[in-house]
């Protein structure tokens, strides 16, 4: 792995934990769903105006199209979708960590479901990972943390496992920036549909608002996705996800500063536990 990628998966880390925080603040202020769905347009129009401008085409293979539609919905509509419904009633700190959960369900899924091989250090890094996790929401459950709002974020990490597995077809074959603008499409569209039938609409626009949205929209909605994409040409799926292991303590640290959301010593313990267990089935996976 050279140092390009190294610095390309840092930056990715860091946006994609940072949209948490970013997401918390938009949705006290405007509805989840409407705002999401408004994102993802503007995202999406800006995605394919750069693609259509770097001589891009429309012409997607079969494999990309159907990856497309599966990523923009399994990661746009359902995991966002859900972490923002959820980000009215649960920290953003809290968020980032049940999130955290992916490299790990997207290796137990390889190693259940595709036979994949994993060492011993992979395993104890799995029951370490998830070990942690479950300490956090020992923790956080008995301090009253909304049951309905955890619950909404694990079905997205779910929904978000079945997107990373699909990956591969989305990410080769060229044109990655139409890709991009078309999978934030998707799931505008599914979204808006939801947002209509589900949520009343309402904004109190404030420069706060205005700011997170914009970040929203540009850093971990457009940027964190394209580096994503790149990273995952460049060094592959399973050396990308590596990466993965940086976003417990990037989530949870960036919503500490901005938010001032406190951490307790669990929370702290859980964090570390969590951040090795990624780390350690990462690096089983590279090996194997």
């Amino acid at each position: 792995m050279d140092i390009r990628a190294i610095l390309m998966g840092l930056a990715f880390a860091f946006m994609w934990s940072s949209a948490f925080t970013s997401a918390r603040i938009i949705v006290a202020e405007a509805s989840p769903l409407y705002a999401l769905s408004f994102r993802f347009l503007l995202s999406g129009l800006i995605a394919i105006g750069i693609a259509l401008a770097a001589g891009q085409t429309w012409r997607l293979t079969r494999g990309q199209w159907r990856a497309t539609i599966l990523f923009g919905i399994c990661q746009n509509a359902l995991y966002l979708g859900l972490n923002f419904v959820a980000m009215q009633w649960i920290e953003a700190s809290l968020a980032a960590i049940i999130a955290s959960a992916l490299p790990l369900l997207v290796a137990l899924a390889g190693w259940i479901l595709f036979r994949e091989k994993l060492g011993l250090v992979g395993i104890i890094g799995l029951f370490l990972g998830f070990g942690g996790v479950a300490l956090i929401m020992g923790a956080r459950l008995t301090e009253g943390v909304d049951a309905l709002g955890v619950l909404y974020c694990a079905i997205g990490v779910l929904a978000l496992t079945f997107a990373t597995l699909a990956l591969r077809g989305a990410s080769s074959g060229g044109n990655l920036m139409m890709v991009i603008g078309l999978q934030m499409l998707v799931g505008s569209a599914v979204l808006s549909v939801v947002a209509v039938t589900t949520e009343t609409p309402f904004v109190n626009l404030s420069w706060t608002l205005v700011a997170a949205f914009v970040y929203t929209t540009i850093i971990p909605g457009l940027t964190a996705t394209w580096v994503w994409f790149l990273l995952v040409n460049r060094i592959g799926t399973t050396r990308a996800a590596t990466f993965h292991f940086l976003n417990p303590v990037f989530g949870v640290a960036v919503a500490a500063v901005l938010l001032g959301e406190k951490l307790g010593p669990l929370d702290l313990i859980g964090v570390a536990i969590v951040t090795i267990g990624i780390l350690a089935v990462q690096l089983e996976r590279q090996r194997t």
